[in-house]
C-alpha cells in the first residue's frame, strides 16, 4: 500500500499541470454543467476511451433514456485510456474536483485500486441496480466489502475459436472439442500439426493473456483478495504454468511477438485455434475469405479441482463520482439503461458488436442470431451461456505489478528452470514492487 500511495504522490507532483488545467477548464467538463446558457437541458458529462465502441454505447444509452427524459443531454469526452487514467489520478490525488466528469469508464483490474486509494470518491450502486440480473463474475469484480461500485459493462468471456476445416482434416468433430482439458488440447494440437502442417495456437512469452485465462478458469488470480502475492503454495498457479510450458514444449504453438503478429497468424490461416475473449470476433472476421470456416467451442479446462471450461479476458465498468453535482441524475441514467435495459444490450450487440453480462438480454433475438461467418453458429448465445459459468474472483489492487513479476521470470520457466524456485522468485519480486 505504501508503494501505491507513493506512486500517487509522484503522479500528483509530475502531473500538477493536468490538475490545474482541470480546474481552469471547468466550463467544458465539469459535473455542474446543467442548464448552461439558459438551456433547459439536464447535462451529464462522461469520460471514456474508444469513441466507436465505448462512446457509441453511451450514445445508445442516451437515446433510450431520452424517451422518458427528453430534457436529458450527455456529453462524452473522448481521450486515450492512458491519458484518462493519468488525468483522473492526478486530479483525485491533488484533491481537485473541478473539471472532473459525472461518469467515468474504468478498466475492471483498476476497480479495487481506485476505490481503495480514493475512499468515498465513487458512488455506491448496491441498492440502485438488481445485480442478480448480471453474470456473477462480473458483479464480483465490482464488489468491495459489502458494497458494489459501478455498473457492469462489456465483458471478455472467452471461447476457443477454431478452424473447422483444419480440425476435420485432422479427424476431429465439434463434439471432440467439448469439455476437454488442456492436456487433451495439446494432444489434439499434435495431430493437427501432423495432419495439416498448421500450428494449433500461438505463444508470446511477453504477454500474460493466456495465464490470466487459465487462472480465472479455476477461480484463482495473481494476487489474493488481501492483495498478497498468490504465486507460492497456489496449486492453480503451478498448474497454469505447467500447462503453459507444456504448450510451448509441445511444438504446437507458433511464436509471436506483439498484437500484429498474433492477429496476422490467424488471419493468414497459420493456426487452427485462437483462445481469446469474445471481443476477438471482429479481428477474426477481418479475413473475409475464411467465412464459413470458423466455429467457437468452450475453452479447455485445467485438470484441477474447481477448473471449468469458461473464463474471461478483459472488460470494463461505468462509475459515477460521488462529488458530482449531477450524481443522482448520472446514477439514474446508468441504472435505467446499461444497468437494466435489454434493448440497450440488443442494440449494443447489433450496432457495435459489444457483448454485456445482462442476463435478461441473453434470450433476445439479437443474441440468438446465427453467424454466416461462423458456419451458422449462434456464437453470442454460446458466449453468454459460458459467461454465467465463469468463476468470480477478486482482481485486487496490484494485478499489473503481479503480471510484471511473472513476465520477468517466464523466460526462465520456459527454458526449464525449477518451477518451485521460479514461483518463489516471482513472489519475492512482487513483494519488492509493492512494499
Amino acid at each position: 500500500m505504501k508503494k501505491f500511495l507513493s506512486v500517487l504522490l509522484l503522479v500528483t507532483m509530475t502531473a500538477s499541470l493536468l490538475a490545474a488545467c482541470g480546474s481552469s477548464n471547468s466550463d467544458s467538463n465539469t459535473a455542474g454543467s446543467t442548464d448552461q446558457g439558459g438551456s433547459s437541458k439536464k447535462k451529464v458529462v462522461a469520460w471514456a476511451w474508444d469513441p466507436s465502441f465505448n462512446g457509441a454505447a453511451l450514445k445508445i444509452a442516451e437515446e433510450l433514456y431520452q424517451k422518458e427524459h427528453p430534457d436529458f443531454e450527455l456529453e462524452v469526452v473522448d481521450m486515450a485510456k492512458a491519458d484518462l487514467e493519468q488525468k483522473l489520478n492526478a486530479n483525485l490525488a491533488a484533491g481537485v474536483k473541478d473539471g472532473l466528469p459525472d461518469i467515468i469508464l474504468v478498466n475492471d483490474p483498476n476497480i479495487q485500486k481506485y476505490v481503495t486509494a480514493y475512499p468515498n470518491t465513487f458512488a455506491d450502486f448496491t441498492d440502485k441496480i438488481d445485480f442478480t440480473q448480471f453474470s456473477p463474475y462480473k458483479v464480483d469484480a465490482l464488489r468491495i466489502g459489502d458494497k458494489i461500485y459501478g455498473v457492469p459493462f462489456d465483458i471478455g468471456v472467452t471461447g476457443m475459436f477454431y478452424r473447422s476445416d483444419y480440425l476435420e482434416q485432422a479427424g476431429y468433430t465439434a463434439k471432440d472439442l467439448e469439455n476437454i482439458t488442456w492436456d487433451q488440447y495439446i494432444e489434439i494440437g499434435k495431430v493437427v500439426k501432423e495432419k495439416t502442417g498448421k500450428y494449433m495456437t500461438t505463444i508470446n512469452p511477453n504477454d500474460e493473456a493466456l495465464t490470466s485465462i487459465l487462472l480465472q478458469s479455476a477461480g484463482s488470480w495473481y494476487i489474493t483478495p488481501e492483495n498478497k502475492g498468490n504465486f507460492v503454495n497456489n496449486p492453480v498457479m503451478a498448474e497454469t504454468l505447467r500447462v503453459y510450458k507444456a504448450i510451448s514444449d509441445s511444438g504446437i504453438a507458433k511464436p509471436v511477438t506483439g498484437w500484429s503478429e498474433f492477429v496476422g497468424s490467424f488471419n493468414a490461416g497459420d493456426v487452427a485455434t485462437v483462445v481469446s475473449g469474445v471481443w476477438q470476433v471482429p479481428s477474426i472476421m477481418d479475413a473475409k475469405d475464411q467465412s464459413g470456416k470458423w466455429r467457437v467451442a468452450p475453452i479447455p479446462r485445467l485438470n484441477i479441482k474447481g477448473g471449468v471450461n469458461a473464463s474471461n479476458e478483459g472488460g470494463s465498468s461505468w462509475f459515477v463520482l460521488n462529488g458530482s453535482k449531477n450524481k443522482d441524475l448520472a446514477i439514474d441514467f446508468l441504472a435505467k439503461t446499461i444497468g437494466g435495459s435489454s434493448e440497450f444490450y440488443e442494440r449494443f450487440l447489433k450496432e457495435k458488436g459489444g457483448v454485456g453480462s445482462y442476463i435478461p438480454a441473453f434470450s433476445s433475438d439479437a443474441y440468438g442470431q446465427q453467424s454466416e461467418f461462423f458456419g451458422g453458429q449462434a456464437i453470442y448465445r454460446d458466449f453468454t451461456k459460458w459467461s454465467t459459468e465463469v468463476p468470480g474472483i477478486s482482481l485486487g489492487m496490484y494485478t499489473q505489478e503481479a503480471k510484471d513479476a511473472l513476465k520477468n521470470e517466464l523466460p526462465n520457466i520456459l527454458q526449464g528452470a525449477d518451477l518451485t524456485q521460479s514461483l518463489a522468485n516471482i513472489q519475492k519480486l512482487f513483494e519488492q514492487q509493492v512494499q
